[in-house]
């Protein structure tokens, strides 16, 4: 008989980042090993046009309505499952109705988060909802769990706060899909990249006046790429907006020389499980990253990548990598290497098997205790 998994999250497959690298990846090793997957997006493609728009409040009104209900379809059928699976919160507004709902009907929680949610961090076009948001209701999450998987030490030890069961399982990459790509050696310049999204475009700016200076000083030869749903406008400098797709993600990225992370060191940040860095690498670029969080934890620095904590540091560092190719190549592929060993799929996906099977088995022990 297949266990069974009903996996409660905000958006549909391939939408969203996070998601994806935290959860969907793990999927087809959980298909493969006896596990039926049910997948119960919040939120609609439509939904996503609009509910992310600024403004449109009616608009937005009609979308939480229509994505209550839709939730509550989803958690009516939760007692076919052996377990259910959270990213993040079932519901994007209020408290926790619907993980109460579940508690209540005894079906055990397996619940997943690689943020600081517990902090009310709202993107720019909601600001006006931030007030029905209800950060705190994490740690009452945490509490209803069965297991709780933290996407570094920092979210892990917020969640032992709740919860004793609670394990890290790092944001992990697809290395079969992320490839590198041999760089054309005939290309005069070289390429600083960013990958993200707009509600962490304000990182991004954070390095504005260094690149500034040093778009100057290479006259030319240095290009800036940006890699969002959003573009960015500055006259400081000159920037490449590529919007991001699913189709040619790797592609794009595979066109950078250096790939940089920058970061405020506030709590937020501290709880980010440096996604951005672990892309770069994944694909031989060198990544820059601000030291804070877990990006001390994944950079060994001068080794596979580099930390830079001020405007001197990372100016130094960037004209170093600009200035050497082989030193390019050579950092490139030592954090592909890390990857590899420590940051992908087949690196993590036994322990999330493993995970998974200690909650269905006591599941399946207790219902036979009743």
């Amino acid at each position: 008989m297949k266990k069974r998994i009903l996996y409660i999250v905000p958006h549909r497959m391939n939408r969203s980042p996070g998601q994806r690298f935290r959860c969907e990846h793990f999927i087809p090793h959980l298909q493969a090993n006896g596990y039926e997957i049910d997948y119960a997006n919040l939120l609609t493609a439509w939904d996503d046009r609009n509910f992310y728009k600024r403004h449109n409040y009616f608009l937005k009104l009609f979308i939480v309505i229509k994505s209550y209900f839709r939730r509550c379809r989803h958690v009516a059928r939760v007692k076919q499952y052996n377990a259910v699976f959270i990213y993040r919160e079932a519901f994007m507004l209020g408290r926790t109705r619907f993980e109460r709902k579940i508690k209540r009907k005894g079906v055990p929680i397996i619940f997943d988060f690689d943020d600081a949610i517990w902090l009310n961090d709202v993107s720019d076009a909601n600001k006006e909802l931030k007030w029905l948001k209800r950060p705190e209701k994490t740690g009452e999450i945490c509490a209803f769990s069965t297991l709780v998987i933290a996407g570094n030490q920092y979210l892990a030890n917020y969640a032992k706060q709740f919860n004793d069961n609670v394990e890290i399982i790092p944001t992990t990459i697809d290395t079969s899909y992320h490839q590198p790509r041999e760089k054309k050696s005939e290309q005069n310049y070289v390429r600083i990249g960013w990958t993200g999204s707009s509600t962490t475009l304000k990182h991004f700016r954070l390095l504005i006046p260094v690149l500034e200076k040093l778009q100057k000083a290479y006259n030319g030869q240095l290009k800036i790429r940006v890699i969002a749903d959003a573009g960015i406008d500055d006259e400081r400098i000159e920037v490449e907006n590529v919007p991001w797709s699913a189709h040619d993600e790797v592609a794009r990225l595979n066109e950078i020389d250096i790939g940089v992370m920058p970061l405020p060191d506030d709590e937020w940040s501290r709880g980010k499980c440096g996604f951005k860095g672990l892309q770069y690498m994944s694909v031989g670029i060198p990544a820059v990253m601000s030291p804070v969080g877990v990006n001390t934890e994944i950079i060994e620095h001068g080794v596979n990548g580099y930390l830079a904590a001020n405007d001197q540091e990372w100016a130094h560092t960037l004209k170093q990598l600009i200035d050497n190719a082989v030193l390019r190549k050579e950092i490139g592929a030592a954090g592909r290497a890390t990857i590899v060993n420590r940051y992908s799929i087949d690196a993590n996906k036994e322990k999330y098997l493993r995970l998974f099977e200690a909650v269905v088995n006591r599941e399946n022990a207790q219902a036979g205790r009743d």
